[in-house]
């Protein structure tokens, strides 16, 4: 690292809103332009080590505590990957189950990022304060006419609301951010608009996690269960009181389903399509390597047991170099495709390896801290790039860096010519007026993530119908117990379970011994993005996505904090501003 009179470092640490494992660092020229950024994972969690020697019928109950805002997903892949292994085959009402408790994560987990997460990073809260109510009516009756929240006397009441946390002397919930930052450029009219539905779709979460707590029996992390779901189903007079799975119970999820349609249509799409409206410069900061490398496994199969183009309803290969008339097929199985590498890593492999496919994955630390780095190993200032920096593996398909997530989805499905990706994603490009070389970009990736709600909005309606469908038609099953008990199963067995996360592409991979875990490896959609530079220097989808972004006040770098943000690793920052010899000038804290 330069560290040059023309050369400036800026540290954003942490990075996370749940766990704060995430540290950017970034050089800056003299024009505030960024030259070289770097991602490191600061913490060291070891699950795959933690589940050697365990029954694989309980995997998923450990693994869903990865993480506890993408709640359920890495419990579906575990038990995917069990069942893959042992080969079990699920009923169809477990399909269809599975399926309608992912498409309630996506939508939960896509509204809770855009304006829990990521949304003031454009929103002026305090802006808010100096605005006229009647205006901001106006804007929500003419961008949103079927939203039943539009009065002006509503707007008032909210702007009175934010008023008192400010006269307080505490913003409670919007206590740190940038206000008054000059990248900040919507209204004040807009800003009290965005402000509004930040507090409507956070008193709307409660109702959405209502399906999981039917089907899954609690949210966060709701039940799963090998073979199928837990979820007896009664849809008769006698017996259904008490059961999840009932003629009631079935009503309400879809009435929770529509209200869903409702407020994604009227509420989140709109606030998308004004932001960008407001920033379009933005379509054309912070793309990286999207515009060359996307990888995506594919998800919600709607023929139980199979995993082809045929049967999913999200897309499944990879393209690279940006060829999107070339989809690759992506075979999670191939020793030669899939392979995490440890070089950045703070990890080691056996007998030097460079690689190594999943399956036969080590989870062995090695922390130490990178040479010409500043600072101590307990406490750094200025992390080198000359050796290990990160507790984050480094995958890769076919030796390519790959960025996933909702963007490497919509121009997949727009690539291999899906209508419930291609049809959205060109209709809203056309309205904004912008090519599809837009999506290649920060505000690329949360309209990807728009798009996509409103599709799984309806996928919940859909998915509450067929269920209903097939139990009248005289089914059901809900697990297949065949194979439950070990002494059913091969000695020796491994397997896979693919999904496609909120952020992107995760795969759970298990090699069973004897009945019990051998080994555990997950990849999960953050290593995607957040990996390390590869040894040729070529940088991971996060760090990528920085390079060559102007930052207008370096002190308070907004600009880190909304390209970071949109990949959605669940955000938290405390920045650190350095001058060129590594000294601190300011510290600010982000949330």
């Amino acid at each position: 690292m330069s560290n040059s009179q023309n050369t400036r470092r800026v540290v954003v640490d942490p990075v996370t809103r749940i766990e704060g494992h995430l540290r950017v660092q970034a050089e800056i020229d003299a024009n505030g332009v960024i030259t070289d950024a770097m991602s490191t994972g600061t913490m060291w969690r070891g699950l795959e080590v933690i589940l050697k020697g365990r029954d694989p019928r309980d995997a998923w109950a450990f693994v869903e505590r990865i993480c506890g805002v993408c709640t359920g997903i890495h419990a579906l892949a575990a038990v995917r990957a069990v069942e893959d292994a042992i080969g079990i085959k699920i009923p169809k009402n477990a399909n269809i189950i599975r399926n309608l408790m992912n498409a309630t994560l996506y939508v939960q987990d896509h509204l809770v990022h855009f304006y829990q997460l990521s949304a003031l990073d454009w929103v002026d809260v305090v802006s808010a304060l100096s605005a006229d109510p009647r205006e901001t009516s106006e804007i929500q009756q003419k961008i949103s006419p079927h939203h039943h929240l539009a009065t002006a006397g509503y707007f008032r009441d909210v702007q009175a609301r934010l008023k008192k946390f400010v006269e307080s002397g505490q913003l409670s919930i919007f206590k740190n951010g940038y206000w008054g930052h000059p990248a900040m450029k919507l209204p004040p009219a807009v800003n009290l608009l965005a402000v509004a539905h930040y507090l409507e779709v956070l008193d709307f979460h409660k109702e959405i996690i209502k399906i999981h707590t039917i089907l899954g029996g609690k949210n966060p992390h709701p039940n799963y269960l090998v073979g199928g779901v837990a979820c007896p189903i009664n849809m008769h007079d006698t017996g259904a009181a008490g059961v999840m799975v009932n003629e009631v119970s079935m009503n309400y999820m879809r009435d929770i389903a529509k209200a869903c349609v409702d407020i994604v249509n009227n509420v989140y799409i709109p606030d998308v399509k004004a932001i960008a409206s407001m920033y379009p410069d933005w379509f054309k900061i912070g793309g990286g390597i999207s515009s060359k490398n996307l990888l995506c496994y594919g998800d919600f199969p709607e023929i139980p047991n199979e995993w082809s183009d045929k049967s999913l309803m999200m897309p499944m290969g990879a393209i690279i170099d940006g060829k999107l008339n070339e989809v690759h097929p992506v075979d999670l199985r191939n020793p030669d495709e899939i392979q995490e590498f440890v070089d950045h890593s703070w990890y080691k492999y056996p007998g030097d390896k460079k690689g190594l496919h999943p399956w036969d994955g080590v989870t062995d630390h090695a922390f130490g801290f990178a040479p010409d780095s500043d600072g101590t190993p307990q406490k750094y200032n200025w992390i080198s790039q000359n050796g290990k920096y990160t507790w984050v593996k480094s995958p890769r398909w076919k030796g390519h860096m790959m960025e996933v997530g909702p963007l490497a989805r919509v121009v997949m499905g727009v690539a291999k010519n899906m209508p419930q990706y291609k049809d959205p994603a060109l209709a809203t490009l056309k309205e904004l007026n912008l090519p599809l070389e837009a999506m290649f970009s920060t505000l690329g990736r949360h309209a990807a993530r728009a798009l996509e709600a409103s599709f799984m909005t309806d996928m919940m309606v859909k998915y509450v119908d067929d269920l209903i469908a097939n139990i009248r038609a005289g089914d059901e099953a809900a697990a297949n117990m065949e194979f439950w008990e070990p002494k059913t199963w091969p000695k020796q067995c491994k397997g896979v379970g693919a999904c496609e996360a909120p952020r992107g592409a995760l795969a759970h991979y298990c090699v069973i011994d004897n009945g019990k875990i051998a080994n555990w490896q997950a990849v999960v959609p953050t290593t995607w993005n957040a990996s390390p530079r590869d040894t040729e220097g070529n940088h991971g989808a996060f760090e990528a996505s920085l390079i060559g972004t102007k930052l207008a006040k370096p002190e308070e770098p907004l600009e880190i904090i909304r390209t970071i943000h949109s990949f959605d690793p669940c955000l938290a920052c405390a920045t650190h501003v350095l001058d060129n010899k590594g000294e601190e000038l300011v510290s600010v804290k982000v949330r």
